[in-house]
């Protein structure tokens, strides 16, 4: 990378537009920088529940998918590019299944809750599907890779279950939703 990064105030944004990686200019309100803006704040919840160190095992998936995260931006940043693959999205898969595995089967919603870091899982689940959302739309108008697409449709599930698993090492159990409670 060099020294790519070395100047951050560049003033080229000052109208409105940025530069994607293909040196091509777009607004920034634009479907694509909204989908990349997505993906950088689901990034971003995944940084804060690493922040919260938990189990191991997580941490290192949680710390694999931020670097996916960055290939998924890539793909955004570069329109064309394609830099997901499907062994990705798989690991994804894999993941699902094992920590899935260790968790009781549900019988009832659950809310997004219990310790701190189910929370953030959860907070991150919905931030995901707010960027597949966004990269769904996005490809109604330019090419978007398959893989982009699988991938944020898989890690909102793994959060789903992260969030599970995070409450169950925290020593909580799922918060289950009671239907008309406050009645």
């Amino acid at each position: 990378m060099g020294h790519r990064l070395s100047k951050i105030v560049t003033r080229t944004g000052d109208a409105g537009t940025t530069g994607l990686g293909d040196g091509s200019r777009t607004g920034k309100d634009s479907l694509r920088i909204a989908a990349l803006g997505e993906a950088d704040e689901l990034n971003s919840v995944i940084g804060l529940l690493l922040a919260e160190e938990p189990p191991q095992d997580v941490g290192d998936l949680l710390t694999g998918i931020q670097h996916d995260l960055f290939d998924l931006g890539g793909e955004l940043a570069v329109p064309g590019a394609s830099f997901l693959t499907a062994a990705q999205v798989q690991r994804l898969e894999r993941a699902i299944g094992a920590f899935n595995a260790g968790l009781p089967p549900l019988k009832e919603f659950i809310l997004p809750g219990g310790t701190r870091p189910a929370a953030l899982a959860h907070m991150g689940r919905t931030v995901c599907r707010r960027a597949e959302r966004a990269v769904v739309a996005l490809g109604q108008h330019e090419t978007v890779s398959e893989h982009c697409r699988q991938y944020l449709n898989r890690l909102s599930d793994l959060l789903f279950v992260l969030g599970r698993t995070l409450n169950r090492s925290g020593g909580r159990g799922d918060v289950l939703w009671k239907k008309g409670l406050n009645r």
